[in-house]
């Protein structure tokens, strides 16, 4: 371990895994994904769109040892915590979302997209940056090569006052707070302070998809989901420190940060849960096929959010997080996951 970490791991309890599933579990899971209609959650971070540029290659170019893409198709869809958003409206919920656009086209597509009229709302214009872009090129559903259009620096502090007043109006509203963390300047130290104690007044649940470079920001919250890498990153270890395992990973970042579960997300290995009472669970990875894994993780805490929100445990919330974003990693693209989509999911789950 590095000087980073100098916590002593307390004692976790052996992995348990939390699949195959017994019949009532199935239909208490069921049951969650039908009451997502009564969630309302608040997202809040970096809102940005995705570019997606769809062609074909016959040659490589003469100019360079490049492919050249014939374009045959584009489409626009919306990113970060704005496809957080969608994924909770997709599933059947409630959303609000509050970050920051730029005053440019992209910002108007942006906006466009979220169906916004309300000059109220929480999406405020910065005009020192752009709207964030990521824009992909993909031929025959590979991708070729991506680019991005951002500016990356601290919203000033009178924005972050703007969001903060949002989120106060907000609060007596909402069942749960998702905090979609992709390190483009909205998620800053003062902005995390005045969440956590207008979210503790009112002790609702903070979910939060990381960023390891900001990790100290996310101390108290109620759950992260890093992904494997980040996780490990975040308690100091390296891969030539050698290997260490998740739980022993997991419930260090636990301790770390003082919340309440460390969910990590890994790939085809599914995902490991890390709670306070020590407990460490693994769920299985249900997709069938990976395409894409872009905005998986976006999945993951929108699902949670709406599991925690209509009464589900965190244990529970991750089964069906890992249901949804196995859904989702099927699809090339950004991809939203639908409530019916879940509900059969479920139905083809291994029982006992």
């Amino acid at each position: 371990m590095s000087k980073k970490s100098k916590l002593r791991l307390e004692t976790p309890r052996p992995f348990q895994t939390l699949l195959p599933l017994t019949s009532s579990m199935r239909r208490r899971l069921k049951d969650y994904v039908y009451r997502f209609n009564r969630a309302n959650v608040l997202v809040i971070g970096d809102v940005m769109l995705d570019h997606y540029i769809w062609g074909a290659v016959h040659r490589i170019s003469p100019e360079a040892p490049v492919p050249v893409v014939q374009v045959e198709q584009e489409s626009f869809r919306l990113g970060g915590a704005a496809n957080v958003y969608n994924n909770i409206r997709s599933l059947g919920g409630t959303a609000e979302l509050c970050g920051v656009i730029g005053r440019d086209g992209h910002g108007r597509q942006v906006i466009k997209a979220l169906g916004l009229t309300d000059s109220r709302s929480g999406i405020l214009i910065d005009s020192s940056r752009p709207t964030t872009l990521k824009a992909r090129i993909l031929a025959h559903s590979q991708q070729v090569v991506r680019y991005d259009i951002e500016k990356c620096h601290d919203l000033s502090p009178a924005l972050t006052r703007r969001l903060l007043h949002y989120i106060a109006r907000q609060l007596p509203h909402v069942s749960c707070l998702v905090i979609s963390d992709y390190a483009k300047g909205v998620v800053t130290p003062s902005l995390m302070e005045g969440i956590g104690k207008i979210a503790q007044a009112q002790a609702l649940p903070v979910i939060v998809d990381p960023k390891v470079v900001h990790l100290s920001y996310y101390a108290g919250t109620t759950v992260i989901t890093p992904n494997h890498l980040e996780a490990q990153e975040a308690v100091g270890y390296s891969s030539r420190s050698g290997p260490h395992s998740i739980h022993e990973i997991g419930h260090l970042l636990r301790q770390k940060l003082g919340c309440e579960a460390v969910l990590v997300t890994r790939g085809e290995q599914g995902m490991s849960l890390c709670e306070r009472d020590g407990s460490s669970w693994h769920i299985p990875a249900i997709a069938k096929q990976v395409y894409d894994v872009t905005g998986a993780g976006d999945t993951v805490v929108s699902t949670l959010a709406l599991a925690l929100s209509v009464g589900a445990s965190l244990r529970e919330g991750a089964i069906l997080a890992n249901h949804a974003a196995g859904i989702v990693v099927g699809q090339v693209g950004t991809a939203v996951v639908t409530q019916q989509q879940l509900q059969e999911a479920l139905d083809h789950v291994p029982l006992e």
